[in-house]
């Protein structure tokens, strides 16, 4: 994947590329939104918690394709309010942490899910060209 980030525009907000070009030929995985329910069927209170077992469900499906936070190619995520994009970002800061090629990423603010508790939604597309 290579990283686009022209010099004509300002740079990104936070940890995230403006665009990615795939490689000719990868493979994509595209998850479904991962809200913040963990493996026991809980839901912990915070945005901080939520985003990371959205991240941590993420990477499980992504090594079901033999894949990493590596792959990931762009990041779409979903807060319920301004004050849940700090902990949904320090989650997806240290999902990324290791990741040499940021993806691009969108974060939008939606007025609920469809659970009144969950806070946090989060998806990706991943390529791999193996």
């Amino acid at each position: 994947m290579k990283p686009l980030q022209p010099t004509s525009i300002a740079p990104p907000f936070a940890r995230y590329s403006h665009g990615v070009e795939l490689p000719a030929g990868a493979r994509l995985v595209r998850t479904s939104g991962q809200l913040g329910l963990a493996g026991d069927g809980s839901v912990p209170d915070g945005a901080d918690a939520q985003a990371e077992i959205c991240f941590q469900n993420i990477a499980a499906i992504l090594a079901e394709a033999n894949m990493t936070p590596a792959h990931v190619c762009h990041l779409s995520a979903y807060v319920t309010a301004r004050e849940h994009m700090q902990g949904y970002m320090a989650a997806r800061d240290a999902f990324l942490r290791d990741v040499p090629v940021l993806p691009s990423s969108t974060l939008v603010i939606v007025s609920g899910f469809t659970r009144p508790e969950f806070v946090v939604e989060v998806e990706v597309w991943a390529a791999s060209n193996q």
